[in-house]
C-alpha cells in the first residue's frame, strides 16, 4: 500500500503529488511509473504496488495537476473514456516531461547518489517515456503502446540510455505506418529495443478491464522486467 507524497516543481515554488509505493527492504532503484490518459488510477497504483513487491521504489506523479489533480478514470466507462481523451488536448506535454524530471530528481534523492531510476509508461506515458529517453537523466526507459513516437524520431539522438518500446501491432491509435516508421527509424539506434506484439491491441498490459490480454501482458511485463534487472 503506498501514500501521496509531494514533489517539487523543477522551478520551485509548487508542488504535485505522487503515488508511491515503497519496498519492504532496501530499494534496488526507483522507477517512475507514467501514467495513462486516465490518471493515477487503480490500475496505475497496481503497478507500483507490484514493482515495490520486486524491490524498487516506485513513483507515480499526477501529470494533469495543472488542469485537475487526482483525476482517477476507468477507460470502459465511455464518459470517463471521453473525459481521459479531453484531458489530453488540453495537457501541455513539455510542461509534464519536466514534471516526470521532477519526480527522477526526487526518487534519486531518496535512493541516494549512486540510486538509479528508470521510467516505465503507457500510452500518453510511453509517449513522454520516449521524450524522458530525449530529454532527461533517467537510467533506463520503457514504454507500453507509445502513441505518436514517429513524431519524435529527430529527438532520438538525444537518447544516451537503454529504451525498450512494447508495440501491439493491432493499436488502434498507432497505424501501420507509423509502427512501419518506428521500426525504420529507430532500427539503427543502438539503445533502442523494439517488441512487436502481433494481433495485441492498444492497452494490451493494462492491470485491469477490457483491454487486457494476459497471456500478451505477462510477455511484455517479463520483458520489461528483465530489462530494468540489468540496466538498473
Amino acid at each position: 500500500m503506498g501514500e501521496l507524497l509531494p514533489v517539487t516543481t523543477l522551478e520551485g515554488g509548487a508542488s504535485f503529488y505522487a503515488y508511491v509505493a515503497r519496498p519492504a527492504g532496501k530499494p534496488r532503484a526507483a522507477i517512475i511509473v507514467i501514467q495513462e490518459i486516465f490518471g493515477v488510477n487503480e490500475g496505475i497504483r497496481r503497478k507500483c504496488d507490484s514493482l515495490a513487491a520486486s524491490g524498487y521504489l516506485a513513483f507515480a506523479p499526477d501529470l494533469f495537476w495543472r488542469i485537475e489533480p487526482h483525476i482517477e478514470l476507468d477507460p470502459d466507462v465511455p464518459d470517463q473514456l471521453q473525459k481521459g481523451f479531453d484531458l489530453f488536448g488540453k495537457f501541455d506535454q513539455d510542461a509534464g516531461i519536466r514534471d516526470i524530471e521532477a519526480a527522477i530528481k526526487t526518487a534519486r534523492a531518496a535512493l541516494g547518489p549512486d540510486g538509479k531510476v528508470g521510467c516505465v509508461g503507457y500510452c500518453l506515458g510511453g509517449r513522454l517515456a520516449f521524450m524522458a529517453a530525449c530529454r532527461t537523466d533517467g537510467d533506463a526507459f520503457v514504454g507500453y503502446y507509445g502513441v505518436g513516437i514517429d513524431g519524435l524520431l529527430g529527438e532520438q539522438h538525444a537518447i544516451g540510455k537503454p529504451v525498450l518500446l512494447h508495440v501491439p501491432t493491432a493499436d488502434h491509435f498507432v497505424s501501420p505506418e507509423a509502427q512501419k516508421a518506428m521500426h525504420q527509424g529507430l532500427g539503427g539506434n543502438r539503445h533502442v529495443t523494439i517488441h512487436d506484439y502481433e494481433g495485441l491491441d492498444h492497452g494490451f498490459a493494462t492491470e485491469m478491464g477490457d483491454r487486457r490480454d494476459d497471456a500478451g501482458a505477462a510477455l511484455a511485463d517479463g520483458r520489461s522486467a528483465t530489462f530494468f534487472a540489468e540496466h538498473l
